[in-house]
């Protein structure tokens, strides 16, 4: 009768217990940190005119490549464009976006660099004060936004 009710106790706990743990935790409590946001396409004229207002860039299905932060000095640069044939570090994730442009990848926390592709040349055009191309920083337990626009058949 006692190993009975040993037994029974014993089961009563391997099941509790994992489901416990699992109830308490809360979306708030699950550590999140990553890069999130948008990737909009511009294109044709974008020049200011009292005639004519600019529509707002669509977002766009394509994927995001997250690389290693790179500076200019660590990719083979199409001429002074903002097309890149090779890039020499390290690539840490892709992501799809959805149709309307928008992403959302969990990643350690870190600096990175972003790039989409056009055919088989990567794209990105912004940079920092140092020339790291298209950076973004996650820090611990925090969401970074992030905005990208591809701009490569606009005119300013």
């Amino acid at each position: 009768v006692m190993t009975k009710i040993l037994f029974s106790a014993f089961w009563v706990l391997m099941i509790n217990v994992p489901f416990s743990s699992i109830k308490n935790a809360t979306p708030q409590s699950m550590p999140q940190q990553g890069i999130e946001g948008y990737v909009y396409r511009v294109s044709g004229n974008q020049m200011p005119s009292p005639d004519r207002k600019l529509s707002p860039p669509k977002g766009i299905k394509t994927t995001l490549y997250i690389y290693q932060l790179t500076n200019i000095s660590q990719v083979i640069r199409q001429g002074q464009s903002a097309f890149y044939s090779l890039i020499k570090t390290k690539l840490i994730s892709k992501i799809e976006t959805d149709a309307n442009g928008y992403f959302k990848i969990s990643i350690e926390p870190g600096r990175y660099s972003l790039f989409t592709k056009k055919d088989e040349l990567f794209f990105a055009n912004w940079f920092d004060k140092d020339n790291n191309i298209a950076p973004a920083e996650v820090h611990p337990g925090k969401m970074t936004k992030v905005e990208f626009t591809v701009d490569y058949d606009a005119v300013y």
